[in-house]
């Protein structure tokens, strides 16, 4: 057999944002209900888990394909990432975790921006560059705000438009996958957009797999409102400052 490669889907102008256009209606693809765990129902009433507090740095790869573990003793790569991101180079991603590798190198646990949400794979030290971070968002769902820290100060703090019932914002750890800009005060997706690592719970059958994406608004009315197929909306004035935020900055989505 060869070997498996696998690939983020490529985040095109309209392949990231369209989850959160109003018009026309989407039809949730049968595929994404494959994807959604198998297991028996939760209890009645679930506590939901904390979220895995990010790491301190996210990676850069070196090449454009590394070889991914399961597990750092296993005794073969599981796949192969194609790293590769038009326009950019070689996708920054987040590390969740690391150990030594008993020879005085390291594994780094990667999040991956692939479907499902939460993937991951080991990658060894020497394919990768390491680079601090020093900004996070965390959007509350519940409250409708997006909050941008750094060093674990607050910045800013913004009413955001949320997904609609019927299209709920996923809710995890990602990341900020890729960056586009649009100039454009009102077309419908603002000035500016975050393209993340994660996708719709609910929708896969948009361009770019239903990938989430944090992006600009027009519309003042958008704030503190579920209005959108699962991205998060914000007003654009607001979203200004998020411009100069780096790939690979966490995003952590609660409820």
């Amino acid at each position: 057999m060869g070997v498996v490669v696998r690939r983020a889907s490529i985040v095109v102008v309209a392949g990231i944002l369209l989850l959160s256009c109003s018009s026309p209606e989407p039809r949730p693809s049968p595929s994404a209900a494959v994807q959604q765990p198998t297991s028996e129902p939760p209890p009645a009433s679930p506590k939901p888990e904390p979220e895995p507090e990010p790491a301190a740095w996210a990676v850069v790869p070196l090449k454009r394909y590394i070889a991914m573990w399961n597990k750092p003793t296993d005794p073969k790569p599981a796949f192969v990432f194609d790293s590769l991101l038009p326009g950019v180079g070689f996708g920054r991603m987040l590390v969740t975790a690391e150990r030594g590798d008993g020879s005085g190198g390291r594994w780094l646990k990667l999040e991956l921006p692939i479907r499902p949400n939460g993937a991951d794979g080991w990658v060894r030290d020497d394919e990768v560059q390491v680079v601090p971070r020093h900004d996070e968002l965390v959007i509350d769902l519940s409250n409708r705000t997006l909050t941008h820290l750094r060093e674990e100060k607050v910045v800013d703090r913004f009413r955001v438009g949320v997904g609609q019932p019927q299209y709920p914002t996923a809710i995890g750890t990602f990341y900020v996958w890729q960056k586009v800009n649009f100039d454009q005060w009102y077309g419908p997706y603002g000035i500016y957009a975050l393209g993340l690592s994660g996708f719709s719970p609910v929708l896969s059958d948009w361009p770019g797999g239903g990938r989430m994406a944090i992006h600009g608004t027009s519309d003042p009315s958008d704030r503190g409102q579920q209005v959108s197929h699962g991205c998060i909306r914000v007003y654009n004035t607001d979203m200004k400052t998020l411009r100069t935020l780096p790939l690979g900055t966490p995003v952590i989505i609660r409820r």
